[in-house]
């Protein structure tokens, strides 16, 4: 085999469930095996996530590196891939995503065409998933990204790891994502810094899709929102001038859905993207408690002296 010329990160953690999927979608790619790796970081799993990946390896025909470690978070786990690869560029999968057969192709190209660009990112398919409500947070987050990210308005836009193809040299020269950033946050810091440097952030016209294919209730989109809020304590320490508080309030998020309805439905015609506004206002308000949460609990370690803040695994 020859040298990489792009190494696939999947970070996993207990996701038995669809890791399958998201090897078979690698293994689907038009690009040339020859010059693909792959590196799966498990994270701590406690079901069967690790032995699925080992049973893969031997008929994967291409290079792969499985590294297990017990729970220390995203921000490690991405490391582990960084500090590992041997392709030029990584490109991040995560372990219930699926890639159009020529995701791989159409990234390294584009990077290979456009020097200064230091990350970019496929595109969220528009349609239908496995329910309503799959369906809305697949639109949304795919409208909160149709932004030209050379903008200044898109500084409080992140890109995300996941369909997203980091150029090493970038991701090295700003020293790797931040081990504290543990759950969510992590993509986000890494952006702004290779940002900072004079690198490019792009998107461009390769599809895929994401853990919203399988449907979704309002229960467990609650709780994904509320994570995000509590993981992001350590991130806007970091970075506190990017969140504006008041744009996360209710009635904010609300006119943030009708904002993207709009936009959606240029696109689309579904009368179902009027639904974001509730959709949007539901998804901040969990987020909003979740960061409350975790400021509380990092105030109150403060004033009794205890071990800092614990994050949710």
């Amino acid at each position: 085999m020859g040298k990489p010329k792009i190494t696939i990160g999947v970070c996993v953690r207990n996701g038995e469930d669809n890791i399958g999927d998201a090897i078979e979608t690698i293994l689907n790619q038009d690009f040339p095996h020859d010059f693909m790796e792959v590196i799966f970081v498990d994270d701590g799993s406690r079901d069967k996530t690790l032995s699925i990946i080992e049973s893969y390896v031997p008929r994967m025909g291409m290079q792969v590196k499985v590294f297990h470690h017990e729970w220390k978070g995203l921000g490690h786990s991405r490391n582990v891939v960084v500090d590992n690869a041997e392709g030029d560029f990584i490109l991040w999968v995560d372990s219930d995503m699926l890639l159009s057969k020529d995701f791989v192709k159409k990234l390294v190209e584009f990077m290979e065409q456009h020097p200064r660009v230091g990350i970019a990112k496929g595109r969220q398919v528009l349609q239908e998933c496995g329910n309503l409500l799959g369906t809305l947070e697949s639109l949304s987050r795919a409208a909160g990204r149709m932004v030209d990210y050379k903008s200044e308005k898109s500084l409080s836009k992140a890109l995300g790891t996941g369909g997203a193809i980091y150029r090493v040299e970038a991701a090295k020269e700003v020293g790797g994502f931040d081990p504290n950033l543990k759950g969510y946050g992590e993509d986000w810091d890494i952006e702004i810094r290779i940002r900072a440097l004079g690198w490019h952030l792009q998107t461009l016209n390769a599809e895929f899709s994401d853990y919203e294919r399988y449907g979704l209730s309002w229960k467990k989109l609650w709780q994904r929102y509320w994570l995000r809020g509590y993981h992001m304590h350590h991130f806007l320490h970091k970075n506190r001038e990017l969140i504006k508080h008041y744009r996360m309030f209710p009635p904010a998020a609300f006119l943030s859905g009708i904002v993207y309805a709009h936009k959606l439905y240029r696109l689309t015609h579904q009368n179902m993207v009027f639904l974001l506004p509730f959709q949007c206002m539901l998804k901040n308000t969990a987020w909003y408690i979740g960061f409350l949460a975790s400021h509380m609990a990092s105030y109150e370690a403060q004033q009794s002296h205890a071990s800092p803040l614990r994050f949710p695994e």
